[in-house]
């Protein structure tokens, strides 16, 4: 498999970092978590304008018609800038409508979520919060009886405490029925294997920050009249995670590639990349945290916001651990055809 980006897919990404950089530098971030600030309603028009609420929505309804790669890419810039806003979760419910919804329930939902006149977020199986709950206007909700899609004033939310302020999570409680019902057939698996990967790509994004501003730091900053950045134990931290980060970027394309594909295989990938993401975080984040020193702990420095979000999305989708029991049992309980086992006394 070629792991490397097309053409097309390198522009997405060089553009997206660049509109970000320029529309979301920290003091937007920092913004975001001011308890009365809401969303952003001035950005988020901005990402629609220029595509990106549309890049999971097919183009017969406005959308870029992209698929889980580019979608991967988009979100490891969108970590990279700390957005603030629901970007996974619009683009998750945007694939899962199109994957699972009726005719009317695309022609009314996918149009929206493209123009941006609809925020959407997701409600996991076994997470009892949801990000952006209070000002969605779209739920998509795992239930018993499969997926819904769920309107604004159709669910109640009650706003609880987040360790990164600038996502907002909610517990919600949804009225469902068979008019909310997404008919599509498929198991739920798919919705946790993609938000799996989105938050993976998130948190790679994250990841990748926080080396690039570490390795800045460590080369302005002097220390015995040298650069901090010159002392061995510092190049080591710094070494140990950009290769974490480095590898953690092919599990996370490869995964969605696989989904974009349906392929047998999507589940253990996501499994994986959910995994190396998260070790490539806490590699990155424990390592600039250090080499900033004292500076790392303060709120006036931006650190900590990527710091945070870091942390939090680290068990957004579930542990490593939990994602690495679902790939042993992905691995080792598939049926097999051969019994002819050998064994040795």
């Amino acid at each position: 498999m070629d792991l490397d980006l097309t053409p097309d897919q390198r522009s997405l990404a060089e553009g997206a970092r660049s509109f970000l950089s320029a529309q979301c530098p920290p003091s937007r971030v920092r913004a975001a978590w001011d308890d009365g600030a809401g969303l952003d309603r001035g950005l988020w028009a901005q990402l629609a304008e220029v595509g990106f609420l549309g890049a999971a929505v097919p183009e017969r309804f406005g959308g870029l018609g992209l698929g889980d790669l580019e979608v991967a890419v988009l979100l490891e810039e969108a970590g990279r800038a700390a957005l603030p806003l629901p970007l996974a979760e619009t683009a998750l419910a945007a694939l899962t409508l199109d994957d699972r919804g009726s005719d009317a329930q695309r022609e009314r939902w996918l149009p929206a979520i493209a123009s941006g006149a609809a925020v959407a977020t997701v409600a996991l199986p076994g997470r009892p919060l949801v990000a952006c709950g209070a000002d969605a206007d779209l739920l998509i909700l795992a239930a018993p009886d499969g997926l819904h899609a769920v309107e604004r004033g159709c669910w109640t939310s009650v706003a609880q405490p987040a360790f990164d302020r600038s996502r907002r999570l909610s517990s919600v409680t949804a009225d469902t029925g068979p008019d909310t019902l997404l008919p599509g057939a498929g198991p739920v698996r798919r919705l946790l294997d993609r938000a799996a990967v989105a938050n993976a790509a998130l948190l790679l994004g994250v990841a990748s920050h926080l080396v690039d501003v570490t390795v800045g730091y460590v080369g302005q900053r002097h220390q015995f009249g040298r650069p901090v950045g010159s002392f061995q134990a510092v190049k080591h931290r710094l070494a140990d995670a950009h290769v974490a980060v480095q590898m953690a970027r092919p599990s996370v394309r490869v995964a969605a590639h696989l989904l974009a594909t349906d392929d047998p295989e999507a589940t253990a990938a996501a499994a994986v990349a959910a995994v190396a993401a998260s070790d490539a975080g806490r590699a990155a984040n424990e390592h600039a945290l250090q080499c900033h020193g004292g500076i790392g702990f303060t709120w006036e420095h931006d650190l900590h916001l990527w710091l945070k979000r870091g942390k939090a999305l680290e068990l957004a989708c579930g542990t490593p651990a939990a994602h690495r029991a679902r790939l042993a049992t992905t691995l080792f309980d598939r049926p097999t055809t051969d019994h002819h086992v050998r064994t040795t006394t």
